[in-house]
């Protein structure tokens, strides 16, 4: 079974940077898409960035410019690279993983158990 482990959050001021990790472990057959979403106290869960297995990626509006998707495909690892932070980036910062296992047909989905990033003075 695949898990996934985040890390790299915490406290930044704002325009800080941050880089936030995925590590994954288990057996991958290959990757679909790899993506980052984040949680707001009273909020849905939203996008961030995904980047796929062919390496194109894809950003919510609100993060365009200031944060940045990546993958160590030897590693299967996941960063996500944020800059210029704002108070409104506050959130718990989760991991996705859709791929194939082997031996199965189909994707399977992971989550990782999400890594809390506060932008505040």
């Amino acid at each position: 079974q695949v898990q996934l482990v985040e890390s790299g959050g915490g406290l930044v001021q704002p325009g800080g940077s941050l880089r936030l990790s995925c590590a994954t472990s288990g057996s991958i057959l290959s990757v679909i898409v790899m993506g980052w979403y984040r949680q707001a106290p009273g909020k849905e869960r939203e996008l961030v960035a995904v980047i796929s297995g062919g390496g194109i990626t894809n950003y919510a509006d609100s993060v365009k410019g200031r944060l940045t998707i990546s993958r160590d495909n030897a590693k299967n690892t996941a960063y996500l690279q944020m800059n210029s932070l704002k108070p409104e980036d506050t959130a718990v910062y989760y991991c996705h993983l859709k791929y194939v296992r082997p031996y199965y047909s189909g994707a399977a989905d992971a989550w990782g158990q999400g890594t809390l990033v506060t932008v505040s003075a």
